[in-house]
């Protein structure tokens, strides 16, 4: 598993094949969330995209108003981020410099809350056991690649965090 390690003004990891298509695919479901599929009834809309006054939601609908295209714009930037510094399908390097970290780390940030709705993951949720329990029940479900994912992207999300601040 790839880890990133800070290089002078970068964070530098290597990636290999199936994780540059994870990775490509996470980021790319993103871009088509927020663009074809762009749905504020979807509960992962919702999620990525907070009612800022939930008491009144005339005001939360007029603040939306304004907001909302750049907030998507900078939304589907950072997972273009993502998809632009991923090497070739075969794996290689990825070297980010602290704007391109600070993107990753946004657009990581975006796929794993959406994992996190589509999953039915919330803050009281144990992962290990959730992920312990699916693979008892089945270890070739999707749920247990699903869950994979999640803990991989949170894995990857620290790595980055860690190789910026150090």
């Amino acid at each position: 598993m790839s880890t990133f390690r800070r290089q002078g003004e970068h964070c530098v990891a290597t990636f290999a094949a199936d994780e540059v298509r994870v990775l490509r695919k996470v980021a790319s479901e993103v871009v088509g969330l927020l663009t074809d599929g762009f749905d504020h009834t979807d509960p992962v809309v919702g999620r990525l995209f907070p009612d800022t006054y939930p008491e009144n939601p005339g005001d939360s609908a007029e603040l939306r108003r304004y907001t909302e295209g750049d907030l998507k714009t900078g939304k589907i930037d950072q997972a273009g981020a993502v998809l632009a510094a991923l090497p070739p399908v075969t794996g290689g390097e990825v070297r980010l410099d602290g704007e391109a970290a600070e993107a990753w780390l946004r657009a990581l940030n975006d796929a794993r809350l959406a994992m996190g709705v589509r999953l039915d993951i919330s803050a009281d949720t144990d992962l290990g056991d959730e992920l312990d329990d699916a693979v008892l029940h089945d270890p070739t479900s999707t749920r247990v690649f699903q869950l994979s994912v999640y803990a991989y992207l949170g894995y990857l999300q620290e790595s980055l965090l860690t190789a910026l601040v150090d």
